[in-house]
């Protein structure tokens, strides 16, 4: 099979997510409370499912815009990345995470040839690990800090709130599944 036409790279810093609401997808993460990042991220999880069984899950609304799977996958591995940056945030000081190229994972795995049957299964396997990595946070563990590799910190608070933003925000991209129409 060929490649599809290439996804333009997402080379934007979204840290800003932290301070206000997303313009796109309203999304505001300074209004999340910490204690309900676990069960946002399962509820997003459940709206996943309901997104990859359309029959359009596999279509690309446009040829250099990802299909509701590719970016399925791209929050299944969003959520295993993430579940990994918790547990080393919390059990280690001041962990800086390795550099994860979002956009060579997609053309590396290949993407736009997932089952959405397969997907769906495996997002929701992800959000309840990293959902109940940040359910276990207690006290003032959720102060500790990590540094991404472009020298953003975090703490395991603000990292929950910003993972939860990433995940809302491609539901949202994918909101003409719901809707019936592309775009």
């Amino acid at each position: 099979m060929s490649t599809p036409p290439e996804i333009a790279p997402d080379t934007k810093d979204w840290t800003w997510v932290l301070d206000r609401a997303c313009e796109d997808c309203g999304f505001d993460a300074g209004g999340v409370d910490r204690s309900d990042v676990g069960a946002m991220i399962r509820d997003n999880a459940a709206a996943w499912q309901r997104v990859l069984a359309t029959p359009e899950a596999t279509q690309r609304p446009e040829p250099t815009v990802w299909s509701p799977t590719e970016y399925a996958a791209h929050v299944r591995d969003v959520h295993r990345t993430f579940a990994g940056r918790v547990g080393l945030m919390l059990s280690e000081d001041d962990p800086t995470f390795a550099n994860w190229d979002q956009d060579e994972t997609a053309l590396a795995d290949r993407y736009d040839l997932q089952d959405p049957a397969r997907v769906a299964p495996e997002l929701v396997a992800a959000a309840e690990e990293v959902a109940a990595a940040y359910d276990g946070v207690a006290g003032d563990d959720w102060e500790r800090r990590g540094t991404r590799s472009n020298g953003s910190v975090f703490t395991v608070d603000s990292l929950g709130r910003y993972h939860l933003h990433d995940v809302v925000h491609h539901l949202w991209d994918v909101r003409w599944v719901e809707s019936g129409s592309s775009g």
